[in-house]
């Protein structure tokens, strides 16, 4: 199968261009041994190139390694994308190197596509299993001074996506890349309802790429269970197709809403909080999906929001320092100082609250998205997190103060329900 980007670029209905970067994305067994084709395809042949990998990866028994002048290796253990490890590659990286290949998973990539932009270089995604939606991204969710935070990267010139290597990655690995995906369904939902409230752009034809993705992850998962490579192409098309939808809008809007803040701050590991999680981002996102998805259906059993509309207010800023701590205070700080819900009034929420329950009425019921995380065999509770299940309602009052981005989980402040 061949996605060629470049069609989805250009003049939009919407209103905006959206400007492509990828190329071209090749997902079919055997993809990394034509590999040296599709560079030429995509313009990046005969340049001096450096592959990155974890241990792990490079050591996989099915992979090909690409040819490259210099390759490094990092140490799997406690690896994360942030400032240490984007400093690691930098640091050894050589001076003539031209192209950068990422070659692993969601962390190899947001590691790669930062240190792409740092050094103003292309990339290629080689991915090794299906375990997240950001090959394509020109985001990545790093972890910079002890914040979650959204950072514009480089996303790739070119994905070779070689499923007879994808299909034998671990299964929690393609567990963790639905969960990533399923959280979509929340995510698409808090961008409608966004648009509803406040006028924030929205373009339908990012929603329905985004939204056709996210089904067939949800319709072909359970069958990866059985090794089917129709299932694992079917899932990495949409976790592609997620990335590129990402870059078609230039941010991670259509693909992270309240049940992404869920997992980023488990990940930011706050002071007040005082939790941590060894779990995977997008097992993390599954989890938050339903969680969410059950809070968005229980706000929204409400009929009539009116007596339950309180005026806005805004966090104290004050306890926020002391709810995170010194170090990711200056993030926490600047994703709230301008907080985006002070644009919703009282009267606007309440005239949009019957289209907001028919936007919600479109996520799945939080049993079913676990169920659906149960017979995938992925985590599927807080206490499959690491995650004391008493911490629930503070993770959703909390975690919406992680990105000034507005959700219903953030709407929730000025709902007495």
């Amino acid at each position: 199968m061949r996605i060629e980007s470049e069609k989805y670029g250009g003049r939009c209905a919407c209103g905006r261009d959206h400007a492509m970067a990828t190329r071209l994305c090749v997902i079919e067994a055997g993809a990394s041994e034509q590999l040296e084709q599709y560079l030429t395809e995509a313009g990046l042949d005969g340049l001096r190139r450096c592959a990155v990998y974890d241990e792990h990866t490079y050591a996989i028994p099915e992979l090909r390694h690409p040819g490259a002048e210099q390759e490094i290796v990092l140490d799997p253990r406690g690896l994360h994308a942030t400032e240490v490890s984007t400093a690691e590659v930098l640091r050894q990286l050589r001076p003539d190197i031209q192209v950068l290949l990422a070659v692993g998973g969601g962390t190899i990539h947001d590691i790669v596509r930062y240190c792409a932009k740092d050094r103003g270089l292309p990339f290629v995604s080689l991915p090794t299993a299906a375990s997240c939606d950001g090959f394509c991204s020109t985001v990545a969710a790093m972890t910079w001074e002890g914040y979650k935070a959204t950072m514009t990267c480089e996303a790739p010139i070119l994905v070779a996506a070689d499923l007879s290597v994808i299909a034998k990655a671990p299964a929690y690995l393609t567990a963790s890349g639905v969960g990533d995906m399923l959280g979509k369904f929340v995510a698409l939902a808090d961008w409608r309802m966004a648009h509803l409230l406040t006028g924030e752009h929205f373009c339908q034809r990012i929603h329905d790429i985004m939204a056709d993705a996210t089904r067939r992850i949800w319709d072909n998962c359970l069958a990866t269970r059985q090794g089917d490579l129709a299932a694992y192409e079917a899932v990495t098309y949409g976790l592609l197709m997620s990335g590129l939808a990402m870059q078609m809008m230039g941010s991670s809007r259509p693909a992270s809403g309240g049940e992404h803040h869920i997992s980023h701050l488990i990940e930011t590991e706050p002071l007040g909080l005082g939790v941590h999680s060894d779990a995977l981002h997008g097992e993390k996102v599954g989890v938050g999906t339903v969680l969410a998805s059950n809070e968005y259906h229980r706000l929204t059993a409400c009929e009539d929001v009116r007596g339950h509309v309180l005026p806005y207010a805004q966090v104290d800023l004050d306890w926020l320092r002391d709810y995170f701590g010194e170090k990711p205070w200056p993030a926490a700080y600047s994703e709230n100082e301008h907080d985006c819900l002070a644009q919703v009034t009282p009267e606007r929420l309440t005239e949009c609250w019957p289209e907001m329950r028919r936007i919600v009425a479109s996520i799945p019921e939080g049993e079913t998205v676990r169920q659906r995380l149960q017979a995938l065999g992925a985590k599927q509770s807080l206490t499959d997190l690491g995650v004391p299940e008493e911490k629930l309602p503070e993770l959703l009052r909390i975690s919406p103060l992680i990105r000034n981005r507005l959700t219903l989980m953030r709407t929730r402040r000025m709902l007495d329900l």
